[in-house]
């Protein structure tokens, strides 16, 4: 129904190009079928993994996980990495054996637009470099709307779910070791309780849990910290709680984790650390706690990064060479 939908729309409207985003639940990768049967040409923005993982994430029950590659797709059903379930991973090894089949990905698109470099060479591990087309296109982002401080602030800063592949317990692992740095939680999720357990357990009375922050409240919070941790554990694509804090003027302390130390460049605008050992992530944040000059400095490189890359006209611009080049 879905392709037949889209046929009927493609013959109304005769579009020059079609652009993909998110269509893998509702909409279907069917409508692909009926762009290329129709000859127009499509760009499809992948924001994450789902055209190579069947749970999305290349991450299951606390791991990276690649098991799937080469087709293996009965992976996800041994491991119950979707949603822990066997019905949901049974139904998504079904699917993906289904489009790995039908090579509906790469014969329906013309090029795929990934925001990070990692995942364009992730995707050409598991499908060939020469397999597929693709083209860089961040994630919109206008970073000249929002103004920088000055302020260089005295606390470490998490904002973000609370959940366990973000890495919130390897930063209260780090915490321990780095007692002379207080840090704000700001999230919430289904760890949270967990965690609060875990800080009150080994003592962590200098981390505060502020529960989750919107707006302004969350603005005036990242507009006085230091710098601000991102401890995922999965490999994040792109993670815009790194631009908000670069369009602040704060330097980002990172895992080394898909596409975060492509935006952090270690040394430049924060510091990149491995991501499951929370006494390099502790290094970090006494480094940054102890020479605040360091950190302005990494703040105002950051905020100057942003505002050139991440705008309203350099988007519109990378995007119309993409459509160009189709």
């Amino acid at each position: 129904r879905a392709k037949q939908a889209m046929a009927r729309l493609i013959e109304d409207f005769k579009p020059d190009i079609i652009h993909a985003f998110a269509i893998y639940v509702q909409l279907t990768p069917a409508i692909l079928d009926a762009a290329r049967m129709a000859g127009v040409p499509v760009v499809m923005s992948c924001n994450d993994y789902k055209h190579i993982c069947p749970n999305y994430k290349l991450y299951h029950h606390g791991k990276i996980c690649e098991e799937c590659k080469g087709g293996k797709f009965y992976r996800a059903v041994v491991n119950r990495c979707c949603h822990n379930s066997v019905t949901y991973s049974v139904a998504s090894s079904v699917e993906a054996y289904v489009h790995n089949w039908m090579n509906i990905y790469r014969k329906n698109v013309h090029t795929f637009l990934f925001a990070s470099e990692f995942m364009a060479r992730k995707t050409e591990e598991f499908w060939g470099k020469e397999a597929f087309r693709w083209r860089m296109l961040r994630n919109p982002y206008d970073a000249r709307k929002h103004s920088a401080p000055g302020e260089v602030g005295d606390y470490a800063l998490y904002f973000g779910r609370i959940i366990d592949e973000k890495g919130v317990n390897v930063l209260l692992d780090a915490a321990v070791l780095a007692r002379d740095v207080p840090l704000v939680v700001v999230g919430d999720g289904p760890d949270l309780v967990k965690l609060k357990a875990q800080a009150a357990t080994q003592g962590l009375t200098h981390v505060q849990f502020v529960g989750a922050k919107w707006g302004e409240e969350l603005d005036g919070i990242l507009r006085c910290c230091r710098f601000v941790v991102v401890p995922s554990l999965l490999h994040e694509n792109f993670p815009y709680v790194i631009l908000q804090s670069f369009a602040m003027g704060k330097p980002v302390i990172g895992s080394n984790r898909g596409g975060i130390p492509e935006l952090v460049a270690h040394g430049e605008r924060g510091l990149i650390y491995e991501a499951t050992v929370a006494a390099e992530l502790a290094d970090a944040m006494r480094t940054l706690m102890s020479d605040s000059d360091r950190a302005r400095k990494m703040g105002e490189a950051a905020k100057q990064y942003v505002d050139a890359e991440f705008n309203d006209k350099r988007f519109y611009e990378n995007l119309m060479q993409i459509y160009n080049w189709v």
